[in-house]
């Protein structure tokens, strides 16, 4: 049953839809204000609509969340707006190159998180913050090489000498710490492990810049501090990584240590869209197994035992607690959790949505685009009550049980819920363009 929070949208929802609803419905989003996205003058986005001196920090910049929503513009028909957060993040990484050049020369220590390029960041100043944090995430690397490369070779971002500088040594930098192996903290900036969702998502962006080359849109090399990016290098690299992802998927970690692994994990999803990366096969056991432990009656669960947003979180833990750095030491988080009571996220059911279609438009089959319907409704019945404290029609980063009602979180609105739901909507476009 679906679990409707704003009503409003009643008059919208369809079990079918035709292209008139779709276009009807979006029109009504825009015009309700759900689908505006603060730009910060660098073209890059904060992560959610908070106050600046927000205590939880999504004032700041994620290089993952803008690949996101670079992505949506990019399939809602703004590629410039696209471009501009690229070319955002290439001069934010070109204040990175110094901490990229010490870990090639081995004078700094990848184990050390700071040491790391930084993937959180103050957007304004294109400056680091000053805070220690869990920058050890290969993932945000992957989106980054990802969404610029496909940009790059639809013609809408050109490869500027900062821009090529940047995926040089960003890919050399996955080389030197041997992504395939390496442990990160991966999409949740949480317990270091080798997971298959950052390795696949470096992969993915490793694959797009290799595909350039394949394709021969750079005319020049891929240089970084005077090391050059080959063929051959890329090549190794995406070879390592696709010989990985045989090993664990569809599961996130198969480490020995319970700490550290893990069956189910919903940024799996991503591998399947945006990033494409996996074969069917293997996105209909991801989808399986994450269907099987993950999906609730609101939203999905990033992984089942995790406490961040677990319930009652804003009675059990201050302010400044809430969204800290737990990579070190998650346990006394953890022991807040009570078993079943675990957050329920808004960014995955339009992943679903666009993934099912994805499959409707390369197969015809009328399952996928019966799924693609089924979850892009999920995804609107997110939306926020018009007595939420955030306003009607807005999308969370997550809902979570609050005196035993599951009310949205703090991070209401979130860029990244906004970009993704976007997508659905414009992939169920594509899906009805195709069935006429």
């Amino acid at each position: 049953m679906l679990r409707l929070h704003n009503p409003r949208l009643l008059d919208y929802l369809r079990y079918q839809y035709t292209p008139a609803d779709v276009l009807r419905l979006m029109d009504f989003l825009r015009g309700a204000g759900t689908f505006h996205f603060p730009v910060l003058d660098t073209g890059l986005h904060p992560a959610a609509h908070v106050a600046h001196d927000d205590t939880s920090g999504y004032a700041s910049v994620w290089v993952r969340d803008n690949a996101h929503v670079a992505h949506a513009h990019w399939i809602d028909g703004r590629p410039d707006a696209a471009a501009r957060v690229v070319e955002g993040l290439a001069k934010f990484f070109t204040t990175q190159a110094a901490r990229i050049r010490a870990v090639l020369d081995g004078a700094a220590d990848a184990t050390d998180p700071m040491h790391r390029p930084h993937i959180r960041f103050d957007g304004r100043k294109l400056a680091e913050i000053d805070e220690r944090w869990a920058h050890a995430q290969n993932d945000a690397l992957g989106y980054f090489l990802w969404v610029a490369s496909k940009l790059i070779a639809e013609r809408q971002l050109r490869p500027s000498p900062e821009l090529t500088t940047a995926l040089a040594g960003t890919a050399l930098f996955l080389e030197k710490i041997e992504y395939w192996r390496d442990e990160d903290s991966g999409h949740w900036e949480e317990t270091r492990k080798r997971s298959a969702s950052s390795v696949g998502t470096a992969l993915a962006g490793l694959a797009a810049l290799e595909s350039l080359h394949e394709r021969s849109i750079l005319e020049n090399e891929l240089v970084f501090a005077g090391r050059t990016l080959t063929r051959a290098k890329l090549r190794g690299m995406v070879e390592a990584g696709r010989s990985t992802l045989l090993e664990h998927l569809p599961h996130e970690c198969v480490d020995d240590d319970p700490r550290k692994r893990r069956g189910a994990d919903a940024a799996l999803l991503f591998l399947i869209y945006p990033l494409e990366i996996v074969d069917d096969a293997v996105a209909d056991l991801i989808i399986e197994v994450v269907m099987r432990d993950l999906v609730g009656d609101i939203g999905v669960r990033r992984y089942r035992g995790d406490s961040y947003w677990c319930a009652d979180y804003k009675t059990l833990l201050a302010a400044e607690a809430r969204c800290a750095d737990y990579s070190d030491d998650i346990s006394g988080r953890d022991a807040l959790l009570r078993d079943g009571e675990e957050a329920q996220w808004c960014i995955f059911d339009p992943i679903l949505s666009a993934a099912y279609g994805r499959r409707y438009q390369q197969t015809g089959s009328a399952e996928a685009l019966a799924k693609q319907t089924e979850f892009l409704n999920r995804s609107l019945a997110h939306l926020t009550a018009d007595d939420s404290r955030f306003g009607g029609l807005r999308c969370p980063e997550s809902y979570y049980l609050e005196a035993g009602r599951y009310v949205p979180v703090d991070q209401t609105p979130l860029l990244w819920t906004q970009g993704n739901l976007l997508t659905a909507l414009r992939m169920m476009e594509r899906s009805l363009a195709k069935s006429r």
